[in-house]
């Protein structure tokens, strides 16, 4: 494998805390309480079992530490979400996943966030949109990551249900205008397998409706992880694009079947045609004289 393909072996995680400390994230840069959070939608998929480099910090979801500084929590739909990472180390990291990326985007779509560290703090999201942390635990930056994650994977689709609903509405107006859907069976066919993909990743792959596994064993966190979602509206828009896509959905299967009732017909008149024709034919050959 290629030494870009990667994900570099050298040590430099700075504002990672000694083995011993559970407090693991420190800023690379700033006030000591303030560390920047990034999340980066990079493609479909992220092959996160093909990663090679240190031991992961922690598992489900995976999260290693950055060369340069920082720490990085990867999910396989696509997603990294970097903590404290310097500009130079954030840029040389994602490279390093082009390899293990399935179908990346042309610009990566992009989420920040700020954590505030106060140890006599409860725990929240205060009036300038900052995460609030007692503590720096992997627990809590993995939790914090899955949040920012499935917020950004929701915006990411939340554009494309807008796309494809500017798409949809016109074949509606011209059904309700001139009584026809003005489309072809293969364009709704490819509407409808859009939102079934699109269904199939939000409850398959990112589960933006479900908790994190990660509170089956630290159910200490489920209050944190509870803030975080509404503050986030996690559920309301994860019901909202569900909404959304099941309009979607039975908008381009009813105009199908009106497109292929439409066709069905057509075939049918064509089929009466012939056996006319036929008739005449047949009459025409039994008149006198022929």
């Amino acid at each position: 494998m290629s030494e870009r393909a990667s994900v570099p072996r050298e040590d430099h995680a700075e504002n990672i805390a000694p083995v011993g400390d559970r407090s693991v994230l420190a800023p690379a840069e700033g006030p000591a309480n303030l560390i920047s959070v990034q999340a980066f939608l990079l493609g479909e998929r992220l092959d996160t079992r093909r990663l090679e480099g240190p031991a992961p910090l922690a598992t489900a979801p995976a999260a290693v530490s950055i060369p340069g500084g920082g720490i990085a929590v990867l999910f396989r739909y696509g997603v990294a979400v970097l903590f404290g990472a310097p500009r130079g180390a954030t840029d040389r990291f994602l490279a390093s996943l082009d390899p293990f990326v399935t179908e990346p985007l042309p610009v990566p779509e992009q989420e920040e966030a700020q954590l505030v560290i106060q140890a006599d703090a409860d725990q929240h999201v205060d009036a300038a949109g900052n995460i609030v942390l007692r503590e720096r635990t992997i627990e809590r930056v993995q939790l914090v990551a899955d949040v920012l994650a499935k917020s950004l994977m929701l915006a990411h689709y939340e554009i494309r249900i807008a796309a494809a609903f500017d798409r949809i509405e016109p074949l509606a107006a011209t059904l309700r205008k001139k009584g026809r859907t003005g489309a072809r069976s293969r364009e709704l066919l490819h509407q409808i397998g859009n939102v079934l993909a699109m269904q199939q990743k939000m409850v398959g792959r990112v589960e933006t409706g479900e908790k994190p596994e990660l509170l089956w064993e630290h159910p200490e966190l489920e209050r944190l992880y509870m803030r975080l979602a509404d503050e986030y509206e996690l559920r309301e828009r994860d019901r909202a694009l569900d909404r959304k896509l099941d309009v979607i959905s039975r908008t381009a299967e009813t105009l199908l079947g009106l497109v292929q009732t439409r066709s069905s017909m057509r075939v049918e008149w064509y089929i009466v045609l012939l056996i006319v024709a036929e008739l005449v034919l047949a009459g025409y050959s039994l008149l006198p004289g022929r």
